[in-house]
């Protein structure tokens, strides 16, 4: 208390010190909860969704199995399609497409291959001898008029054999098999016709006969 100051004016400055002190105290509480409050609900406002760490293998595998699917089909079109000095193919005015299914049998100047096997089954002779009897009488089964091939019958066994298992697994009708023939175009009709000869004897019901698309001539 100083002087000159009256009691009553002691009393009013001490009561408002007091009532000031009080409400702070009394509104501390509240501004904690109102602070806590907010605080929830900012992190809720901000909170996100959680990542998703993994991967779908499912859909990778379905895209990877469309583009081997592809890739192997330009791989077998352009190996059908590629010709040498030992082989070109005959000129036609067809505008369908190849076909995509069969095991390849190939009947080139020298030799007789099938499928990607770069060894070759049979070699072929002159084309004097292949326009009379075919093919050697040492690949034939009774001599050199057969139209039977022996080792071209042997290997298209295991071809026939897998195409079947794949032909009952897809649901397709087994009995009968596809082949893509790609001769020459100077093979004699001879030969053609042991070639084709031993594919029906050996299951294989239809064939491809492989050209290049060329203009007609006048």
């Amino acid at each position: 208390m100083t002087m000159g100051d009256s009691p009553g004016s002691t009393v009013d400055t001490a009561s408002g010190g007091s009532l000031a002190e009080a409400r702070a105290v009394a509104n501390k509480p509240a501004s904690v909860v109102r602070f806590k409050a907010a605080l929830r609900r900012a992190k809720r406002r901000n909170a996100r969704e959680p990542e998703i760490d993994f991967l779908n293998i499912t859909a990778m595998l379905d895209l990877m199995t469309i583009i081997l699917v592809f890739v192997l089909k330009s791989l077998a079109t352009a190996q059908v399609a590629a010709q040498s000095d030992d082989l070109r193919l005959p000129v036609s005015v067809m505008t369908s497409e190849p076909s995509q299914e069969g095991v390849i049998v190939t009947i080139s100047k020298s030799q007789l291959l099938v499928g990607d096997d770069p060894n070759p089954i049979a070699q072929l002779s002159s084309r004097d001898q292949l326009a009379q009897t075919g093919l050697d009488a040492r690949y034939k089964r009774t001599g050199p008029n057969d139209l039977f091939l022996v080792p071209l019958a042997k290997v298209l066994g295991d071809y026939r054999e897998r195409d079947k298992l794949i032909r009952a697994a897809k649901g397709l009708d087994a009995s009968t098999s596809e082949a893509i023939v790609v001769a020459d175009k100077t093979t004699p009709y001879r030969v053609l016709i042991e070639v084709l000869f031993t594919l029906g004897a050996s299951e294989f019901g239809k064939y491809h006969l492989m050209v290049v698309t060329g203009k007609k001539s006048p």
